[in-house]
C-alpha cells in the first residue's frame, strides 16, 4: 500500500466526497478515483459504497481508518525527526468553520507560510458538526471553530477570542427604527438560519425560547454568503458574527438591529488532540494563533 493512497482514502472518508477530497489534496478528481480503486484492488475489499452522487464508508473502510491514520502519522513523524527539529517541516491539516476560514485565518496562514515554507498546509473548511470528530479521529491536526464548549477527555481546547454576534436585516426594515429589539419583535419575522449544529444559532434559539417566543417562519442555509444575499434581498433577518457582515454594514447594504443584549458573543476555540504527536509544525501553528489572537484582548473588534 502506498501512503499517498492512504492519505487520499482518509481525505475521501472525511469529506464524504471524491471532488472535495481532490480539492483538499490539490489533485484531479480522476487521480483520487484511481488511487481509491488501486487501494481497493490491493486490499480486495470495497472501501466506499457509491450511492448515486453520494458515498459512504463501508464496514471494511471503517476498519481501515485507524490503521491508515496511524501509518500516515508515523510517516509525518519520521520525516520530521529525520529533518531535525530546528525548522518545522512535513504537513499540517487544519480544519475551520466558514467564518474562521474566510475572515480570521488568511492572515495567520500568510504569516505561517512566510515563516515555515517547508510545511505543506492542507486546509479543510468543514461544517461545525465535522470539526471536532475530525480532530478526535486524527484526520485533522487542529481545528478552529465558533463554539462555546468542546469538552472531551482526549482534546485540548483553547479559547482564543470571542466573536461579537449581530442581528441583521435589510436597511429599510421597520425594526431598524425600533429603540431595542426583543424576541417578541421577531414573532412574525422570517429568520434565516445557519446549519442546525451552529453554536450561535443554538444560542439565539435558546434566548428566544426562554422569552416564550416560538419562531415558526425560518429558512436554513449552509452558506453565510447565501444568508447575507438573502437578507439584502429582504427575505428575512439573520444572526451572524459581526466580522462576517462588517463590510456590508459599512457600505449600508445591511443594517444591524438594536438587539436587547448588546454584548452578545460566542467563543472562538482552537482544538487539538491530547494524545496526538505534537509535531514542530503543529506547535508552531498553535503558538502563532495564540500570538495573533491573544484571549486577554476579549471580544475581537
Amino acid at each position: 500500500m502506498e501512503l499517498r493512497n492512504l492519505t487520499t482514502f482518509l481525505a475521501v472518508a472525511q469529506t464524504k466526497s471524491f471532488s472535495q477530497a481532490a480539492l483538499a489534496l490539490n489533485y484531479a478528481q480522476s487521480t483520487v478515483t484511481a488511487q481509491i480503486q488501486t487501494l481497493e484492488d490491493e486490499l480486495g475489499v470495497l472501501l466506499f459504497d457509491r450511492l448515486g452522487r453520494h458515498i459512504a464508508v463501508t464496514e471494511a473502510g471503517k476498519r481501515l481508518l485507524d490503521y491508515a491514520q496511524q501509518l500516515v502519522d508515523l510517516e509525518k513523524q519520521a520525516r520530521t525527526v529525520l529533518a531535525g527539529d530546528e525548522e518545522p517541516v512535513g504537513s499540517l491539516t487544519i480544519g475551520a468553520s466558514e467564518t474562521i476560514c474566510t475572515y480570521r485565518l488568511p492572515p495567520v496562514l500568510r504569516q505561517f507560510r512566510s515563516s515555515y515554507p517547508r510545511v505543506q498546509l492542507m486546509f479543510r473548511p468543514l461544517a461545525f458538526v465535522d470539526l471536532v470528530p475530525g480532530v478526535r479521529d486524527g484526520s485533522i491536526d487542529v481545528a478552529l471553530l465558533i463554539q462555546e464548549t468542546a469538552q472531551s477527555p482526549v482534546l485540548n481546547v483553547s479559547q482564543i477570542a470571542r466573536e461579537r454576534l449581530v442581528l441583521v436585516a435589510e436597511p429599510g426594515h421597520y425594526l431598524t427604527r425600533v429603540e431595542q429589539v426583543y424576541p417578541l419583535h421577531l414573532e412574525n419575522e422570517t429568520i434565516l438560519y445557519t446549519e442546525r449544529t451552529c453554536s450561535y444559532r443554538r444560542l439565539f434559539e435558546q434566548m428566544v425560547c426562554e422569552a416564550g417566543i416560538c419562531l415558526t417562519a425560518n429558512m436554513e442555509f449552509s452558506s453565510i454568503e447565501a444568508i447575507k444575499q438573502c437578507v439584502m434581498a429582504g427575505l428575512g433577518i439573520a444572526v451572524l458574527p459581526e466580522i462576517a457582515v462588517a463590510r456590508e454594514l459599512a457600505r449600508g447594504d445591511l443594517a444591524a438591529l438594536p438587539w436587547y443584549k448588546p454584548d452578545w458573543s460566542a467563543a472562538t476555540l482552537m482544538v487539538w488532540h491530547k494524545e496526538k504527536w505534537m509535531s514542530p509544525a503543529l506547535k508552531a501553528f498553535i503558538r502563532l494563533v495564540h500570538e495573533t489572537f491573544p484571549v486577554n484582548q476579549g471580544v475581537l473588534a
